[in-house]
């Protein structure tokens, strides 16, 4: 950890400031969001649909407006754009804690979710053009202390929601609100390359943008190839917490099996990431990197499979160690293939569109990654109950094992055919700029 905070010194300070940045986003939202669900079916009485409602349309309202965020932030600069995102943060999380109409729960979700459309792609953005040809460690160090955030969120939110539901509301938005305050003074104006050139004049509209982007073959490919990468890592949230459910029970156990599965993921990332991200760039193009990154994830599955051929008495100590062993290997490898491929993920977002409207571009994939994962984990769930219904316990994890393998072949397909090389000159020049 000494060697990574030195790392973060030797950048300016506003990569440092977005990197501190990311790390309280991500401790606000988790220590508000585990506990909403419980707090919205348990102490205000809702339904389990109208629960799925609401949180429904925050995520729906994140993943559909990510391409605005990006195009806005494109348009009137990064700063702007996370600052509007951390004070709509404040509202929604102020509000979610001092209503209970469904209406008013409706409106506070969907206002959570538009802020993480506008300062993501901003976020990214900013740190890609700050970081010039550091931009990959600058992603790796940036995964930390996105991890850290995770890890240390719900624990805070544990303590604060023993207190009082509302208390971890208004305390979730007045860390987003000092980050705000402090963002205002510290954060320096800054633009992407070509992004909001009035020169262009009026005809370079935003739809000219958007077809730009569509007409970016390769940038497209790599959206898709990618996708299930997303749905993989995710499991950690579905499938594996189920998993360890289905042996383990629902009981102290269970619960405590679940606890391990996220402090194996924060934690190996917290502790490997920057090593692991300098060992790749010493020995592989990026391309390569992505590819084992992938079939690393894919990889995760196997110890579930191999686990499901293992016969185990509900309940008995066989299946305790089931619920206990495979699935946190599984979360240790998903997190260590993410670590292998996230930077250079990030990096070759910016190569693809020749470091011209990165937000923009950053936005159209989060988009595309985001519908990817609602449809995989609608998937995922099907093979789950199937598998339970028919016996067939290794049926998710060989779909999942074979998901990993077409999208590293995807890539690598990519890879050897030169497509995830920097685009040239002539085709910069191709995309519009507004």
């Amino acid at each position: 950890m000494p060697g990574t905070l030195a790392q973060v010194r030797s950048y300016d300070r506003c990569v440092q400031l977005l990197m501190v940045n990311q790390f309280t986003i991500n401790l606000g939202f988790y220590m508000l969001m585990p506990y909403l669900a419980a707090h919205l079916s348990g102490s205000l009485g809702l339904a389990a649909w109208t629960v799925g409602l609401i949180l429904g349309v925050r995520n729906l309202s994140q993943q559909g407006m990510f391409l605005i965020g990006g195009t806005l932030a494109d348009r009137l600069g990064y700063k702007p754009m996370i600052i509007a995102g951390l004070g709509l943060r404040v509202a929604g999380f102020a509000t979610l804690g001092l209503v209970d109409s469904v209406p008013a729960l409706i409106a506070a979700s969907a206002a959570t979710g538009l802020a993480g459309a506008l300062f993501n792609p901003a976020t990214r953005a900013y740190l890609a053009a700050a970081s010039g040809e550091r931009r990959v460690e600058a992603f790796a160090l940036f995964n930390v202390f996105y991890q850290t955030g995770i890890l240390l969120g719900p624990l805070v939110g544990m303590v604060l929601t023993g207190i009082g539901f509302r208390v971890t509301c208004l305390t979730a938005a007045a860390v987003f609100a000092v980050l705000g305050a402090v963002q205002v003074r510290a954060l320096p104006a800054r633009r992407g390359d070509g992004a909001g050139d009035r020169a262009a004049g009026p005809r370079e509209k935003v739809l000219a943008q958007w077809r730009g982007i569509l007409a970016n073959r390769p940038f497209l490919l790599f959206s898709l190839a990618m996708i299930g990468s997303y749905v993989m890592t995710f499991q950690v949230y579905l499938a594996l917490p189920l998993e360890v459910r289905r042996l383990g029970g629902d009981g102290a156990f269970g619960t405590a099996s679940v606890a391990v599965l996220f402090a194996v993921s924060g934690l190996s990332t917290i502790l490997l990431q920057t090593r692991v991200t300098a060992w790749c760039e010493s020995r592989m193009e990026p391309g390569r990197a992505l590819t084992w990154g992938l079939l690393t994830m894919g990889a995760a599955f196997l110890p579930l499979l191999a686990a499901a051929a293992v016969p185990a008495e509900a309940g008995g100590t066989g299946a305790k160690l089931l619920a206990a062993g495979p699935p946190a290997v599984s979360a240790l490898m998903l997190a260590l293939g993410t670590m292998i491929a996230y930077p250079f993920e990030m990096d070759t977002i910016v190569r693809l569109c020749g470091d011209r409207l990165v937000a923009t571009h950053y936005g159209f994939y989060n988009t595309v990654c985001g519908l990817g994962i609602a449809l995989g984990n609608l998937l995922t769930g099907a093979a789950l109950d199937t598998a339970r219904a028919a016996g067939l316990s290794a049926l998710p994890w060989l779909g999942l094992c074979a998901l990993g393998l077409g999208c590293a072949a995807a890539v690598y397909a990519l890879h050897r055919t030169g497509r995830l090389t920097p685009v040239p000159p002539a085709r910069v020049q191709a995309i519009p700029t507004v």
